[in-house]
Formats: structure tokens, sequence, C-alpha cells
């Protein structure tokens, strides 16, 4: 069991700063997520203090890891870029009061009116998947008489050792333009000759849950590599360069994580290397650390209800929660490490499965953990699970969505209130 930032453990009990995680499960209702926002701040400050070379690069945070409009106002006041996904993430955003020109708008599938309102709303950067979203941003722009700025995704074929659903830049993916036949080069092309589009990049990402900070000297090469085939062909140096996030986080012990200095650094001096190489200005670098900012942060924290014993087979201990607040282990088979939050550590140890409340085989949150002793009513934490958590939680089974803190020193922020049934009737007509 590793604990992170404010988490600690005292007279075996589970706390964050000095708040006892039990009795916040008591007091909000479980399931429940809490973050640490003292680490989020910190996290952010790291990528800032070794990747920003003072000013000249940009931090983008990756709002699909995890976006309320709390969030927002903490990135803002951090005066870091937020990269967004989805019109909802920029509705978001926008509400929220985060200044429109420091958002990247990604996505491979965007529809007209996202891409509409991303202009209207006046988004910082576009970074442009396929050559239809090219063709629509073009098409939406002259209308508009705007000229919009706009990031190649390019697919460098990269392959890395990560899970296969968040693997993103190898040749065979969804995402970005592929050098395959050039086909990069003709996006270049395209929006080099635009009225309405002003390229100011290139854009890729190689997956996430990366460990080996050599991955990043690699793709800095095969970037810089791209941009001076660029030069060479249009006369046209890219003015910034994004590569992405992916950095890998801790969640159990088989993970080996690193520091976030120890991706920047190869990443700034690879490039560096290769810009001298190839006689070549070095652009502005964007990173797009999204997991590596909220995943250590969060916990979430549930009550025990019933409990199953299969003579010689399996013990099962069911939780209030499951698959509709925690997908990823059902989605990715994602481990956890589990604390007992009201007793730590026991005096006898039992291995037991830790199961969901829906009407499904698949939702068991981890198999054979040993835990102390479980009775009904004890408060199980699961540990990093800030990041793709509430993010990608749903209402499955009508499950009632969890509530949302933030502890912050002797603060406590209800940041998103838990569902009501009645919220559940909202989008129905009858």
């Amino acid at each position: 069991m590793r604990l992170f930032g404010d988490y600690n453990i005292k007279n075996n009990q589970l706390y964050l700063g000095k708040y006892k995680i039990s009795d916040l499960g008591d007091i909000y209702e479980t399931p429940l997520y809490i973050y640490d926002e003292n680490l989020i701040r910190e996290n952010i400050r790291k990528c800032k203090d070794h990747f920003g070379e003072n000013g000249k690069n940009i931090v983008a945070y990756a709002g699909k890891a995890f976006l309320v409009p709390y969030m927002c106002k903490i990135l803002k006041e951090e005066k870091v870029s937020l990269d967004v996904v989805s019109g909802g993430e920029l509705y978001i955003a926008y509400t929220s009061g985060f200044p429109m020109e420091n958002v990247l708008f990604h996505g491979n599938n965007k529809s007209e009116q996202e891409i509409s309102m991303g202009i209207d709303l006046g988004v910082g950067r576009f970074v442009v998947d396929n050559f239809r979203e090219l063709q629509l941003i073009e098409k939406i722009a002259m209308q508009k008489n705007k000229k919009v700025k706009v990031l190649l995704r390019v697919t460098p074929g990269i392959e890395v050792n990560t899970h296969k659903y968040i693997k993103t830049g190898s040749v065979d993916t969804k995402f970005g333009f592929s050098m395959i036949e050039n086909e990069y080069i003709k996006a270049v092309e395209k929006s080099i000759k635009s009225q309405n589009i002003d390229l100011v990049g290139i854009h890729c990402h190689i997956g996430s849950q990366i460990f080996d900070p050599k991955a990043y000297e690699y793709l800095s090469y095969t970037m810089m590599d791209i941009a001076k085939t660029i030069l060479e062909q249009f006369g046209y140096q890219i003015k910034e360069l994004d590569l992405g996030g992916g950095f890998g986080v801790y969640y159990n012990e088989n993970d080996k994580s690193k520091e976030i200095q120890e991706y920047t650094s190869v990443i700034l001096q690879s490039i560096k290397k290769r810009a001298n190489e190839l006689n070549m200005t070095v652009p502005t670098l964007i990173i797009e650390p999204g997991r590596f900012i909220v995943a250590n942060s969060g916990i979430t924290v549930y009550k025990v209800g019933a409990i199953k014993k299969i003579p010689n087979v399996r013990k099962y201990v069911a939780v209030d929660g499951g698959m509709p607040d925690n997908i990823r282990p059902a989605l990715y088979d994602a481990k956890y490490e589990f604390v007992v939050a009201n007793k730590v550590y026991g005096h006898k140890v039992e291995n037991v499965t830790i199961a969901g409340k829906c009407c499904e085989s698949g939702d068991i949150l981890i198999k054979d953990v040993y835990l102390p002793i479980l009775e009904e009513g004890d408060t199980i934490a699961v540990l990093s699970t800030g990041a793709y958590g509430y993010s990608m939680a749903s209402n499955y089974n009508m499950a009632l969505k969890p509530a949302v803190i933030f502890v912050n020193n002797d603060d406590i922020k209800l940041v998103c209130k838990r569902q009501t049934f009645n919220d559940l009737l909202t989008s129905y007509v009858i």
C-alpha cells in the first residue's frame, strides 16, 4: 500500500489531513469520491517547474481524466491550459470561466455543432484529427469570417507497452493523420493553402500508462523529423509541437512510476538535440498530463454490505458501488490497492473478492485481495482512483452518481452533489 499527499494513517484509521475517511463517508454518503486538493496543485506545479522553461512551453491538463467546474477553477488559478475532447467538456470549461484562449479542442469525430461552438467561443487551438474535420473547420470558419488556429494530429507509428485500449500512437489506430503514403503531408498542404486555417503546429499521443521515459526520446526525434519534412517541402517551420501525455502513475506494486522530471528532461533534451542536428529552431512544446495530475490524489470510498462465503471456493464481500462509479477494473482489468479505512491493519487477514452491487457478473472491483476480517458497515477505500473514475461514471442499473469532495488543509468543499432519484428523471419524456 502506498499513500500520496496528505493521506495518512492514525490510530489504525485512514485519514486525509485531519479528516477521518470513514467519517467523511458517513457525512457525504457512500460511494464517495475524495480528492486531496493540495496534491493536485502540487502535481500541476511540478509539471510547470520541470517543463515550462519560464513560460516558453505549455502544460495542458487532459480534462478527460477528471473535469468539473471546481477543477477548471484550480487550473485557471494555477495558470495552465486545458485539453478538452467534447462539446460537453468545452461547455463545462466555458461556464466555469476558464479562458478559452488556453483551450485545446481534441476529438476524432467532432460534430459541426461542436466545431461551430468552439469557433464561437474562441478556443485557442483545434487539434485536427482527419480530413473531414479539416474541411468542416474551413467551411464553418469561412461562414463566420474567422481564421482558426489548428494543430494537426499525426500518428507517429510508435508502439509502446501498455493496454491495447489506451495505445493511441501505433499505425493501426482511429486517431490522427497517418504517415503511410504521406497522409499527414496532404493535411499540411491543405491547411497551409486555406484562407481560414492557421496551421500552428503538430500533435501526437502514443498512449497512456507509459513507464519508460525512453519512449519519449524516440517520439521527440520522430516528431522533429516530421517537422523537418514539413519545412523542406513547404518552407514552413512549425511553431508548436504537442507531445501529448501518457506519463505512467502508481496504482499497485507492479507499476514502476517515475517522477515527472524523468519524462520532461528526456523530452526537452531530445527535442533540443534533434533540433540542433536538423538546424531548426526549437518550437514551443506542449504536454498534456491528466492522469499524472489527479490519479493519486483521489480515492473512492464504499461501505461493506452483504458477505457471502462459498465453501472451498471464494468469499465475496459486496460494497455499495462498483461498475457505475469505477468501470476500469471491468474494462481494462485495472488493479488498485484497497484499504479498510476504519481498521487499516488487522491481527487476522483473509482472502476476499470485492464485488459491486450491479446485476452483472463482471462487476468485480478486485479478486483475491488480503484484507482484515470484514464486517457489514466497514469502510473500504480504493486508492488512486482520481483519474477516470468520476469521469467514466454512469447510471448503469440506475445507480446514482456519487458526490465528489475536495479536501484542502482545514477545508472540505463539496464540488459535485450526490445524485438523487429525481435527478434520474430530468431527461425523460412520458
